[in-house]
C-alpha cells in the first residue's frame, strides 16, 4: 500500500535549504522520499521512533548524515496511510 505523503510548510523550507547547500542530495532525498512512501519500515531506511521531546514522531535515513523526520498518520478517507513530513536535515539540525 502507497502511502501518501503531505509535505509541511517547515519541512518544504528545510528540504530546499539543504539542497540548495547539498546539491548532491537532492535526488538521493527524493529516492528516499518514494521507498517511504512505498514501505515506510523498509530496511534500507533505518525507521525508527524518536524519544524525548520529539516523542510520538518517526525519523529514517537518508544517508549517514540526513535524516527525515516524519509523522504516521491514520488513514484518510480513501483508505491510504498518509505521512506527514516534519523536518529534513543533518542528526544535529533535526534531533
Amino acid at each position: 500500500m502507497t502511502r501518501t505523503l503531505v509535505w509541511d510548510k517547515g519541512f518544504l523550507r528545510a528540504f530546499r535549504q539543504m539542497t540548495r547547500r547539498n546539491p548532491h542530495l537532492r535526488e538521493r532525498a527524493l529516492l528516499t522520499l518514494e521507498l517511504l512512501s512505498q514501505d515506510p519500515f523498509h530496511r534500507a531506511l533505518d525507521t525508527h521512533k524518536l524519544k524525548g521531546i520529539l516523542e510520538g514522531l518517526w525519523a529514517c535515513s537518508i544517508d549517514y548524515d540526513y535524516r527525515i523526520v516524519f509523522e504516521l498518520v491514520d488513514e484518510n478517507r480513501s483508505g491510504k496511510g498518509v505521512i506527514l513530513l516534519i523536518d529534513i536535515g543533518t542528526h544535529d539540525e533535526v534531533y
